[in-house]
Parts: C-alpha cells; sequence; structure tokens
C-alpha cells in the first residue's frame, strides 16, 4: 500500500516527455522519439504508505518502470516487498500470506494552461498469495482511480477506490476490534458486526517540492484517508522529507507521521516473518531512502 517512495517511483510517468524539434537550417537532424522508456530502485529503511508501515519498521527494496507517450499517455508498474503476519487483529489479518506488492497503472496528463498540468488515470495494487484470514479467503487487492494538478511546485490528487478498501468489508472487519500494546483485545475501538463495503474510500493529498540548495530538495506532504463505513481507519498523514543527489544517486530522510488511531493500526505476531509482540505501524519514524531513475 501506496509507500514513502510511491510518488517518487511513479514521477517519471507524470512527466510529459519534452520534443527536441529540427530547425530548419539543419533538415538531417535527428527528430525526437515519441516514446519514453524509465526505470528507477530504491532502498528505503521502512516502507510507508500513505503514512502506515508495510514492512513494520524493516527495510525494503523497491523499483519499477514507467513508459510515456509523447501525447501525454503514460503505463507503469512498480514492486516492493511487504511482511507477512499471522496474528489476530485489524493490523494483523490482513496480510496473511503477502510478501510482495506489485502495483499497475496507467493514465493521461495534459497541460490546460501554463504550468498547470492535469493529470487522470487508474492504479491497481495486487498482493499475489495474500489474503484475509477469513472463511472465504477474501482478497487484498484494491483498485483506485484518481485525478491531479500539478502548478509548479505544487500538487494535489485525489484517489477512490472501486473495490473495497484493501479487502475491507463486513467477511473481514466485522466485529474485529484493535490491539492494545500489551498484545490483548482492544476493548474501546470495534468495528460492529455488519459495517458493509468499503467502496468509494478515499485519499486527499497535497504536496509542495523546493529546491532549497545545490540539487537539495525539500519535500512537504499532507494527506487524508477516509475508508467508507470504517471511520475507526480514518487518519491524517503528513511527512516532511530532504533529498540531495549524489553522482546520480538521490539520498534522503523523512520526518513521517499520523494521527491514526494506534490499537487500530497496531499489529501483533508469534511468527519469526515479522518482529514479535505488536508494532505500531502508525507510529511516527524517521526513514532513510537511497535511490536512482534510469
Amino acid at each position: 500500500m501506496r509507500k514513502t517512495l510511491f510518488a517518487a517511483a511513479i514521477a517519471a510517468a507524470f512527466s510529459t516527455p519534452s520534443f527536441v524539434q529540427a530547425q530548419a537550417t539543419a533538415p538531417s537532424a535527428a527528430e525526437a522519439s515519441p516514446h519514453t522508456l524509465t526505470g528507477n530502485v530504491a532502498l528505503v529503511t521502512d516502507y510507508r504508505f500513505r503514512g502506515i508501515s508495510q514492512t513494520y519498521g524493516l527495510p525494503a527494496i523497491q523499483g519499477g518502470f514507467d513508459y510515456a507517450h509523447a501525447s501525454g499517455v503514460y503505463l507503469g508498474t512498480w514492486a516492493s516487498n511487504v511482511y507477512s503476519t499471522a496474528g489476530n487483529g485489524v493490523g494483523t489479518s490482513y496480510t496473511n500470506g503477502a510478501g510482495l506488492e506489485w502495483d499497475l497503472y496507467g493514465g493521461y496528463k495534459f497541460e490546460v494552461a501554463k504550468d498547470l498540468m492535469l493529470d487522470v488515470g487508474a492504479l491497481y495494487y495486487y498482493y499475489p498469495g495474500a489474503r484475509w484470514n477469513n472463511t472465504e479467503r477474501s482478497s487484498f487487492d484494491n483498485l483506485e482511480l484518481y485525478i491531479g494538478a500539478t502548478y509548479q511546485w505544487f500538487s494535489v490528487k485525489y484517489s477512490q477506490s472501486l473495490t473495497d478498501y484493501f479487502g475491507a468489508k463486513t467477511a473481514t472487519l466485522g466485529g474485529v476490534c484493535g490491539i492494545e500494546t500489551n498484545g490483548t483485545t482492544s476493548s474501546g475501538n470495534c468495528f460492529g458486526a455488519a459495517p458493509g463495503s468499503s467502496k468509494g474510500s478515499s485519499y486527499l493529498e497535497m504536496n509542495a517540492n523546493f529546491e532549497v540548495g545545490d540539487k537539495l530538495m525539500l519535500g512537504l506532504h499532507a494527506g487524508h484517508a477516509t475508508v467508507q463505513n470504517y471511520g475507526l481507519l480514518d487518519y491524517t498523514d503528513y511527512k516532511v522529507s530532504l533529498s540531495k543527489e549524489f553522482n546520480g544517486f538521490n539520498v534522503g530522510i523523512a520526518a513521517i507521521g499520523t494521527d491514526a488511531k494506534r490499537d487500530i493500526y497496531r499489529t501483533t505476531t508469534g511468527t519469526t516473518t515479522a518482529p514479535t509482540g505488536t508494532y505500531d505501524t502508525s507510529a511516527p519514524t524517521l526513514v532513510l531512502s537511497v535511490s536512482k531513475t534510469f
């Protein structure tokens, strides 16, 4: 789920390739190809998607490929390792059997005014082998449509799910409660017995990026997740980051936090596939990253 470096991983897909036009005085000059193909790879100390850890504070390796056409059409794919759990409660039942997140996306970006770009597209989150710990073994996959706008250094984006939000529905979360720090079931925050579907859940985010020094970028982010019929899952997240290019590599540090209900997003496990005891996936943290685009 969506990711601390997710925006960076799809940035190439959201960029319209530039044109190199042949001059009248140089008719032999080669015309630029309308096709652009780029790749990216990154190593992060914690994979955070919309402020929530997907690796329980452990490192992740991530990467993808992006194709863009001069018309504004783009396609891409991106993947990251995630971690499985086998405990009880909201934070542990949803990634049983998951080891990989594989994203597929495509859309169209176009200019509507000087320096103002609009972007519309769809994004599918695929988790091979991942199933909820319920009788029907519900899928954790998620499909979203999005629309975004970028003006110079500022951007805003709205995403809405066409499926149950990462599998949240009565069959998976009905009657489920949060987890206390000692691993026991929370008595205060529990979902109803039949909360229904979470289709139509949304995420609204705002981002700003400034160059504050030689190849030194300051990034600001704020987002809010609204999960249809599951208000206990709603939260706001924020991120402040600094990144700098060194010999073709981008090195970054980011402070990430949320106001999510800790017991709802807490995980507990007794297996070796994740930290034992409990882990607060929504707690504030610092994430270090190294990435390269090629």
